[in-house]
């Protein structure tokens, strides 16, 4: 039986990340980047496909019980058996040169036999690897690719099937440590880490992070996960930040939803920023406003939704036909063809951005306000054409209300910015007739009278969970009767099980595809967030409270929950469901208990 989505754990470098199951295999890591070829794949796939298990011997099923360490990263998880309790403890360290997989095994009580099995397929498990040892180790080698595998001496390994095997005992008390160490298969073989010293100061610098949060306030566990988990999706050499560590976990359990989201997104800027400064966290978030400014600089006609780590801006979108996809959903995909589209919300989130990052106190550059000049000349000569939205859909460009409203959004911080340092230089004045035409074409073409709601796209009766956003912007004041109208209206037409879709996938015009999704969880914050900016705080932290429980036992969101089925979908652990509570948290219960 194909595993849970939430059965899985994170752990990672900040620079790449694995998926760790409930059954002591890893079943997902991309070498060397979060967006590099997977030597385990057995995630999208099966074991033939790369995975790497230790459990006690004869173990069919999940763990006894599993935990991170306090305020960690560092993954814990523990078999009961007849003969006694184990315990595997998985990390990444920080890296110095080389990627390090780390697995310690530890005897808890009696006598344990353990079994190690490693299958390692490079290139998302279509290459078996040449397997040699080499100084008492084993080093696997194919093309581009090498990987060492290190454990203690006394420990007996062999090839069999394919795979790298291994089988001892533990007693109480006593350690067997494995490392797994990725190199380029040109360059020497890098310097060893020593696993225990690896795990040691692993801990003590996410609890020294850890302990930097501002936020005090309920569900603080919850909150610093999803910090810890933002930080393990950051791609530390740059700043930026990947929506998720994985590709093509579906949308649908067995339909066609499946995308590539190991890339940067620039929908999630302002919220993440947001999330990142208030809970005291100034230098990460300087950082992905770096990584943003560096990403956007060239013409403003250019400007993409999402870019590469580094900002790289070809994501060719291809697929994987021998893996099987994640509980047979296929295809599965790698790049992403969103990144060719027009979408003009982003011109809004990039302004947005900027704009809070100078106004919370981040240091400026020379170039960013030229930069920011620039992106709002393009958007005012160009700002009438339809476009592909917020949710990348795949049925044709539109006029749709929150791209515009997010227009809206990049001419009234455009404007603010200029009234706040006059030293600044702009068409202040174009900049403020263009933010009141938006404004009054949004309210006439975008609002639905008879139904008190705005709408997904001008002439449209669908409806779009982005709209909750629009007192959260500043479009209009959280009590304006459009506002309650279209929060109640969203809740009703697109609630399913008390939480919230993106849109209807009924009308598969709007996106192209055919099949179903599931709620989505930044869209159910979201809810949260309009319900108490609409005077429903109760309702709100109800909501709050809901989705906090969604979270599998270690604290993980994916990108969408089916409330029928009870599970996690799409691509797992998703950022923008971290940031959504983070921020829903910061909303309902910050106030003098964030910083």
């Amino acid at each position: 039986m194909h595993p849970s989505i939430e059965d899985y754990a994170l752990i990672g470098d900040e620079q790449t990340a694995a998926l760790v199951g409930r059954d002591g295999s890893v079943d997902w890591l991309c070498l060397p980047r979060f967006d590099s070829s997977a030597c385990f794949a057995k995630l999208l796939g099966d074991k033939e496909n790369g995975h790497w298990r230790i459990a006690p011997k004869g173990a069919k099923g999940h763990c006894t019980r599993r935990a991170y360490r306090p305020d960690t990263l560092v993954l814990d998880t523990e078999w009961e058996t007849g003969e006694g309790t184990v315990r595997v403890t998985d990390l990444m360290p920080q890296r110095d040169r080389a990627p390090d997989l780390v697995r310690v095994v530890e005897g808890l009580s009696g006598r344990v036999t353990v079994r190690s099995t490693l299958r390692l397929r490079f290139d998302y498990g279509s290459i078996v690897p040449w397997m040699r040892k080499s100084g008492g180790h084993r080093v696997a080698i194919a093309g581009p690719d090498s990987v060492w595998l290190r454990t203690e001496p006394q420990v007996h390994t062999w090839g069999e099937d394919f795979g790298t095997h291994s089988e001892f005992t533990v007693e109480k008390g006593e350690k067997v440590a494995f490392v797994l160490t990725w190199h380029p298969s040109h360059h020497p073989r890098p310097p060893q880490v020593d696993p225990y010293k690896a795990l040691h100061a692993s801990v003590k610098d996410w609890q020294r992070w850890a302990a930097e949060c501002r936020y005090d306030g309920p569900h603080r566990d919850a909150v610093l996960r999803s910090l810890i988990t933002l930080k393990a999706l950051t791609y530390a050499p740059t700043g930026g930040i990947v929506a998720a560590p994985t590709t093509s976990l579906p949308e649908e359990l067995g339909g066609v939803r499946n995308w590539d989201y190991r890339y940067c997104w620039l929908r999630d800027s302002t919220l993440t920023l947001g999330a990142l400064l208030t809970c005291g966290y100034h230098k990460e978030a300087e950082a992905w406003r770096n990584w943003l400014l560096r990403a956007v600089a060239g013409d403003p006609a250019d400007l993409q939704i999402m870019y590469g780590l580094a900002g790289e801006r070809r994501l060719p979108e291809f697929e994987l036909p021998w893996l099987s996809g994640f509980a047979g959903s296929t295809p599965v995909r790698i790049g992403n063809e969103a990144v060719n589209q027009l979408q003009l919300d982003v011109y809004g989130e990039v302004l947005d951005s900027l704009w809070l990052a100078r106004s919370s106190g981040l240091s400026t550059k020379p170039h960013m306000w030229a930069i920011q000049a620039s992106l709002m000349d393009w958007l005012h000569a160009e700002w009438q054409q339809p476009d592909e939205g917020l949710w990348e859909v795949r049925g044709g460009r539109r006029h749709f209300v929150h791209s515009k409203v997010m227009v809206w959004v990049a001419a009234d911080r455009a404007v603010r910015t200029l009234e706040e340092d006059p030293k600044l230089r702009g068409d202040v004045d174009g900049w403020r007739a263009l933010r009141d035409e938006v404004h009054r074409e949004v309210c006439e073409k975008g609002f639905d009278a008879e139904r008190n709601t705005f709408t997904q796209s001008y002439g449209s009766r669908e409806l779009d969970a982005a709209l909750l956003l629009i007192p959260r912007v500043g479009f209009l004041p959280p009590d304006d009767p459009r506002v309650v109208g279209t929060v109640d209206a969203i809740r009703e037409e697109l609630g399913h099980g008390g939480l919230v879709r993106r849109y209807s996938t009924a009308e598969t015009t709007v996106d192209g595809l055919p099949g179903d999704e599931g709620t989505f969880l930044a869209c159910s914050f979201w809810l949260a967030d309009a319900l108490h900016m609409t005077g429903r705080t109760k309702e709100a932290r109800e909501l709050f409270e809901r989705l906090v429980g969604l979270a599998n036992d270690v604290g993980l969101l994916s990108e969408e929950y089916d409330p029928v089925a009870g599970r996690q979908l799409g691509n797992f652990p998703q950022a923008f469901s971290h940031v959504g509570l983070v921020n829903t948290a910061l909303a309902l219960f910050g106030g003098d208990e964030a910083g």
